[in-house]
């Protein structure tokens, strides 16, 4: 199995940016598709954007579409959500996961980083 560490979150303006790294350790990251979630207070914890195994195809939902960005370096086992031009809704603990199969369901990753919080203020 592969654990995940995620790190990189903060307190930012709004308009700002920031990157978030997901660092694996037991296994490479180019056996799953490594998805970033997030969850804010009170929400349900919601897909941001995930990048397949070949690191050929990302997708993204609407909300984030065209700002943040998801890549990985494999040479490092680790993959990165830059996030540009935040806004507050973007305030959430943002999690990395990983999945056997190439998915963007929560229900379906099978490993999960502790999450970072990254704080958008207006």
């Amino acid at each position: 199995q592969v654990q995940l560490v995620e790190s990189g979150g903060g307190l930012v303006q709004a308009g700002g940016s920031l990157r978030l790294s997901c660092a694996a350790s037991g296994r490479t990251v180019r056996t799953y598709t490594m998805g970033w979630f997030r969850q804010a207070p009170g929400n349900e914890r919601e897909f941001v954007g995930a990048i397949s195994k070949s690191g050929v195809s990302s997708y993204y939902a609407d909300s984030v579409k065209g700002r943040f960005t998801i890549s990985r370096d494999n040479a490092k086992n680790t993959v990165y959500l830059q996030m540009n031009s935040l806004k507050p809704e973007d305030t959430a603990v943002y999690y990395c996961a990983a999945s056997w199969s190439t998915t963007l369901y929560r229900n379906e990753y099978d490993y999960w980083g502790q999450g970072t919080q990254v704080t958008v203020s207006s």
